[in-house]
């Protein structure tokens, strides 16, 4: 089942726990994450979670999967 598929556009917060919880960010998740970040509306609070995510891969705390 296609995980983005879930998520209503806009709802970042949403992806945001789905990442946690499962510990991993797929291909999906980076498409639509890269889809946000082109769009030069996003807040202030969406833009540190997606910070968060990128510091979270970084430290390991996060796997990247196909």
């Amino acid at each position: 089942m296609n995980t983005l598929s879930l998520i209503h556009p806009g709802n970042l917060s949403e992806l945001f726990f789905q990442i946690y919880w499962s510990g991993r960010l797929t291909q999906e998740h980076r498409q639509y994450l890269r889809a946000l970040l082109l769009q030069e509306s996003l807040s202030e609070e969406e833009q540190s979670s997606i910070n968060r995510l990128i510091y979270a891969v970084r430290r390991g705390w996060l796997k990247l999967t196909d």
